[in-house]
């Protein structure tokens, strides 16, 4: 968005520029997943703590994923994410290529055969579901209709849980 590459986007945070402007449509749920071999290598994690020798795919460039991680019992550091990227097209490939353990999108990671969630009784995380656009959309008639259009079916598909 920064770049103006795109009119509208579908992000996990509220934005902070100013000059865009956001709507909630839902909450979207999360878990860890991974290749089957992946899981095979590492051994069959039953609690968080078995998890402190893998390899996780980071998905910022901060240390807001393993913060989070670590809040709910893990006890990882720096050394588990020897990758990370911020585009999430590419740290979904990177999972299914089978580099890491990542969090992801449960209707994503369900719906791919290649992958399985890593600690499945953990409760999922649940994250925000934000539709974004540049503070223009107010005066552009076609891009306040696509993103109406867009926020009423998201939100209407994220209330069914499925998209």
């Amino acid at each position: 968005m920064k770049r103006r590459e795109a009119d509208i986007a579908i992000r996990n945070f509220r934005p902070t520029e100013p000059d865009l402007i956001a709507k909630k449509v839902g909450d979207g749920e999360a878990r860890l997943y991974a290749t089957t071999g992946y899981i095979e290598q590492l051994g069959i994690p039953r609690v968080p703590y078995d998890l402190r020798g893998a390899a996780f795919v980071g998905l910022d460039r901060g240390n807001g994923l393993l913060n989070a991680l670590n809040a709910m019992g893990f006890n990882l550091t720096v050394k588990n994410f020897p990758v990370s990227t911020e585009n999430h097209l590419v740290m979904w490939d990177m999972v299914r290529q089978g580099l890491g353990i990542g969090v992801v999108d449960d209707r994503i990671g369900e719906a791919e055969p290649l992958v399985q969630q890593v600690l499945p009784e953990m409760e999922p995380m649940v994250f925000p579901i934000w539709l974004v656009a540049h503070r223009e959309l107010n005066s552009s008639r076609r891009i306040r209709m696509v993103f109406d259009l867009l926020a009423k079916e998201l939100a209407k598909a994220l209330a069914q849980n499925l998209t």
